[in-house]
């Protein structure tokens, strides 16, 4: 075996009250990457797709390379591999593109090597990219995009990631408005501390949403959708937030909020019958303010990042 492909899934990162600890999977698309053997030592990107030509071929740049190159150092190798990169998620859009990058290259790189890694370990590779690519090393994208399912990073300092259980019928739907929302600004409008009120509230409903989890409780997972630290300054920033939300959740969703940094917004809902009321209660809105917006909805991904064979 002298080349690998894999694939790793977008994602959804925060769920709302989760800052920076929760995220999960999503099924409809994602990021492939292949991983070839070469004779010369080093890390080689030679060819990206579908990003319009934004993407840095250098590979101290590269979140593919970055996260190859920190896996490799840690088995203290300077083994040659290409990289072909296939890009299935916008840049920018809040569904963890570069997280989706950097995983897929790492399940590619790990099966090529013979798997001297277990899938879990592959994380703290992966948020090597991560800071490469956002300017933090956080694990709410890559956990999710390499282990599947709603996955909570309970602390960084030792990393602690663990995997909470998904109801069947939990669907969500993606909307996707057209233009670009850098992370760094998203950030930028935070505030450094929240107040006591604030922090138990948001508490309360990041233990809501797991216990909803757990117990398949769907109205106390969209009662547990509320983000009372992120949310309020962030949606500034995203045109007609607080109308959509307004407009989805009447049509039947559990909850909506936004997905990572933004500007791609979420909504969960029980099953598959109110995604198209969703979508189309979504599109009047953004038709009303002359925003386009793409759609897109699955159910939860369980599976996380695989090799393509």
């Amino acid at each position: 075996m002298n080349s690998v492909r894999a694939f790793a899934p977008a994602t959804v990162a925060n769920v709302s009250c989760g800052f920076d600890i929760l995220g999960f999977a999503i099924d409809a698309m994602g990021d492939v990457v292949e991983v070839r053997e070469r004779n010369e030592p080093g890390l080689q990107v030679v060819s990206i797709t579908g990003d319009g030509g934004r993407l840095p071929f250098e590979a101290e740049k590269n979140t593919c390379a970055v996260a190859i190159k920190a896996m490799l150092d840690e088995l203290g190798q300077d083994i040659g591999m290409e990289i072909y990169l296939e890009k299935g998620l916008p840049l920018g859009s809040g569904m963890g593109s570069s997280a989706a990058s950097a995983v897929a290259a790492l399940v590619a790189a790990n099966r090529l090597l013979g798997e001297p890694f277990e899938k879990k370990q592959l994380l703290p590779f992966a948020m090597v990219a991560e800071k490469v690519a956002c300017g933090a090393g956080h694990a709410d994208n890559v956990a999710p995009s390499l282990l599947g399912g709603f996955v909570l990073i309970r602390d960084y300092h030792p990393l602690d990631v663990i995997k909470l259980h998904v109801p069947d019928g939990l669907h969500c739907t993606l909307l996707h408005p057209h233009f670009e929302l850098k992370t760094s600004d998203s950030r930028s409008v935070l505030r450094d501390s929240v107040s006591l009120k604030h922090s138990t509230i948001q508490s309360g409903n990041v233990a809501g949403l797991i216990a909803g989890l757990f117990q398949e409780d769907f109205e106390l997972i969209g009662r547990s959708l509320r983000d009372v630290i992120a949310e309020p300054y962030r949606a500034t920033l995203i045109p007609g937030f607080y109308e959509v939300k307004e407009a989805v959740k009447a049509a039947g969703a559990l909850g909506m909020g936004i997905s990572g940094s933004g500007p791609t917004l979420f909504a969960l809902s029980k099953g598959e019958q109110t995604v198209q009321s969703i979508i189309d209660a979504a599109q009047q809105v953004y038709d009303s303010i002359g925003l386009g917006v793409d759609t897109y909805h699955s159910a939860i991904n369980t599976q996380g990042a695989f090799v393509l064979e």
